[in-house]
């Protein structure tokens, strides 16, 4: 096997396939992020001296044709080569010769991953922020269709209060307006350069990190080299966690909406081949697409304890222990689309249920209704309360169906406009990064300069 650190000792292959794992398959989605990374630091190598600019522009432009193979997934893995960090300076060496060689000077493959995961999951972090408005928005434009048809609320599991489909459907456009607010932490936290911390320790070299910062459109940098590293697996946990954040949220709808498709509820439907059938009951219309998607995103509010799994007894500095988190990261953040994706289908194609509230199991429903009006009366509001629970149990109690519910984000007033605007304010607070301008930029460098 072809490796950085090649030292002629000959690593049994059984320890190398271990050790190795499915690290080449999340390599791959790396690929691009490497090779960006490698065209800012070839530029610092420059413009610090450590390489002729001459020979960095020849680099920069082997590394540009190196993207571009990246996102069209010619650029793989040969058999024998560890890593996307070994593949790319043997390509680079094999076209230029030894001054593809000259690449890694002062950095260490510690600092190259590092930098490659940070610039990775900017970009899955931006288009978690770009679904997860997306089926907000969709969630809103239901709630206002269906703003003034009314539904019970529960509360232990029993009938409580009147609720509507506004309120509901806009309660979670909102939360994932508060999980978007959540994510712009983790975006910031994330937006931050180690490149140039090498193995944890600096280098020796006179590496430009507020060069390489710049070069990479990073908000700033991490300061010192031994956090640069201790970031790794904290890094992971943040995401961790803001995936956590979006998954509860579609849980929790996704349990919702199976328990109004109940024949005991009735508030809502899907259209037939939205569902599927039994093996023996020709009646069944089940909602397996929601109970898929409570399941997996069940799992994935584990994703944070799962890497503290990993990580929760580890030192400061590196360990080969973090390998394991892009197995972890990697295929959540695909899960989490796809349940963001499916989630959008399946509330677009909602249908509601517009007369709930005439069965006799919502009699009490507006209960509460009644103490208030006996208070606005001028009965106090302990007395008003056992008047009509006095009612209820000797079975005299005659509710009304009026309500005169005012206030923002009540059945009268379910506050859509100042949702949606919550909404757009979590998403604009992000300052995200263009990665095709930056590639741009790292590529036009030498022609401009």
């Amino acid at each position: 096997m072809m490796k950085l650190w090649d030292k002629d000792i000959s690593t049994e292959q059984r320890i190398l396939a271990f050790t190795t794992g499915k690290d080449p398959i999340y390599d791959l989605e790396l690929a691009p992020y490497d090779v960006l990374a490698s065209m800012a630091h070839t530029i610092m190598l420059a413009e610090t001296g450590l390489i002729a600019k001459e020979e960095a522009s020849q680099l920069v432009e082997e590394l540009a044709k190196l993207y571009k193979d990246s996102l069209e997934g010619s650029l793989v893995l040969e058999p024998g080569v560890e890593d996307i960090h070994s593949q790319v300076e043997m390509v680079l060496t094999s076209r230029l010769g030894d001054m593809g060689k000259k690449i890694h000077t002062g950095r260490s493959r510690n600092d190259q991953v590092m930098v490659d995961i940070k610039l990775f999951l900017r970009d899955e972090l931006k288009e978690v922020a770009v679904e997860s408005r997306k089926l907000a928005e969709m969630l809103l434009k239901q709630a206002e269709a269906y703003k003034d048809v009314l539904l019970p609320g529960y509360t232990h599991m029993q009938v409580a209060m009147p609720s509507s489909f506004g309120l509901w459907f806009g309660a979670y456009a909102e939360a994932l307006a508060d999980d978007l607010t959540f994510l712009q932490g983790i975006h910031e936290v994330i937006n931050q350069n180690p490149l140039g911390s090498a193995a944890g320790f600096g280098s020796s070299f006179p590496v430009d990190r507020e060069l390489t910062t710049r070069l990479l459109a990073f908000e700033e940098m991490h300061i010192s080299s031994v956090n640069a590293q201790m970031n790794r697996g904290k890094t992971e946990w943040y995401v961790g966690a803001g995936i956590g954040a979006v998954a509860s949220t579609l849980a929790r709808l996704a349990m919702d909406a199976v328990l109004f498709m109940g024949q005991n509820f009735k508030f809502i439907s899907l259209p037939p081949e939205l569902t599927t059938g039994s093996s023996i009951m020709p009646h069944k219309k089940n909602p397996d697409v929601l109970e898929l998607l409570r399941a997996k995103c069940n799992r994935l509010t584990m994703v944070a304890s799962e890497v503290t799994s990993v990580t929760g007894n580890l030192i400061s500095g590196y360990h080969r222990d973090f390998q394991i988190l892009k197995e972890i990261i990697h295929p959540a953040l695909d899960e989490l689309m796809s349940c963001l994706d499916m989630m959008y289908y399946v509330v677009e194609h909602m249908e509601v249920n517009r007369n709930i509230l005439n069965n006799d199991t919502y009699l009490y429903l507006y209960s509460v209704e009644e103490v208030n009006n006996k208070v606005q009366a001028g009965i106090p509001f302990r007395d008003a309360y056992r008047e009509v629970a006095s009612e209820i149990d000797s079975g005299r109690y005659r509710p009304g169906r009026d309500h005169a519910y005012t206030h923002t984000g009540s059945i009268g007033n379910p506050g859509l406009e100042e949702i949606e605007a919550k909404l757009n304010r979590a998403f604009e607070g992000f300052r995200f990064t263009e990665t095709d301008k930056v590639v741009d930029a790292l590529v036009q460098y030498f022609e401009k300069s």
